[in-house]
Order: C-alpha cells, then sequence, then structure tokens
C-alpha cells in the first residue's frame, strides 16, 4: 500500500497542519489544464471569457472530485510534506 498512502495521505506541513495530499495537488493540475483546452474554443479566443469559464468550471469540479477524495482517504495517517520536517 505504499503508493497509495503516497497519494491519499494528508501531508503535514511546518506548523503541523495538515495539507491536502499529493492526489489533489495532482488534480488541481489536470483539472486546470484540461477545462483550460476544452475552454478555449468555447470562449472564441476571447481571453476574459476564456478565463470565466475555467474558473466556472473547475470550481464545480474539484468540489466534487476533492470532496469524492476526502471520504476515500478519511482515515489515512498524515505523512511530513517534506523530509526535512522533523518531529518535536
Amino acid at each position: 500500500m505504499g503508493i497509495v498512502d503516497y497519494f491519499l495521505a494528508p501531508r503535514k506541513d511546518h506548523r503541523g497542519w495538515d495539507t491536502p495530499n499529493e492526489a489533489s495537488r495532482i488534480l488541481f493540475f489536470v483539472v486546470l489544464v484540461s477545462v483550460s483546452i476544452w475552454a478555449w474554443p468555447i470562449s472564441g479566443g476571447r481571453f476574459v471569457i476564456w478565463i470565466g469559464i475555467i474558473l466556472l468550471f473547475s470550481t464545480g469540479i474539484l468540489t466534487i472530485v476533492w470532496w469524492f477524495l476526502s471520504l476515500v482517504t478519511g482515515n489515512r495517517k498524515p505523512r511530513k510534506l517534506t523530509t526535512s520536517l522533523t518531529e518535536n
């Protein structure tokens, strides 16, 4: 389960707060890139409309998928964000 835990376990930052897991971070970029590519022809090349479409659709998609990821990752033990963090 090493690779699954790597992607789905929340990360602890230097303050001890839980931050999003690797799957959420990767998903963010995948959704933004895919929606950007999809939205460009729809916007007809108008930059402001393109940004608006990206924000509108990415927000909805990410909200639903992040909620689903939170259900899947429920009780996983947090991992350190970077290897240089030490336990206090």
